[in-house]
């Protein structure tokens, strides 16, 4: 599907998005665009490292005590 595409394609599709955007935005969106892109790459540099250790460590799980029927009683 994408095989097909030439220069001219990528032209009428700059112009495209020229015409959408303005010239002045263009910039702001272009750099959006690479901010994210970075974000992305280094959040997937990280995810295999923090999900073995997440494996790794055994789960902490805090549990609280059940409230007794002592507990509960207002003092009058």
């Amino acid at each position: 599907m994408l095989a097909n595409l030439n220069g001219w394609h990528l032209l009428i599709v700059l112009a495209v998005i020229l015409l959408l955007f303005g010239a002045a935005r263009l910039p702001a969106l272009a750099k959006s665009v690479g901010q994210s892109a970075r974000i992305l790459k280094g959040e997937m540099r990280h995810a295999p490292k923090t999900a073995d250790a997440e494996a790794d460590s055994p789960a902490t799980a805090v549990q609280t005590p059940a409230a007794t029927p002592a507990d509960t009683r207002s003092s009058s």
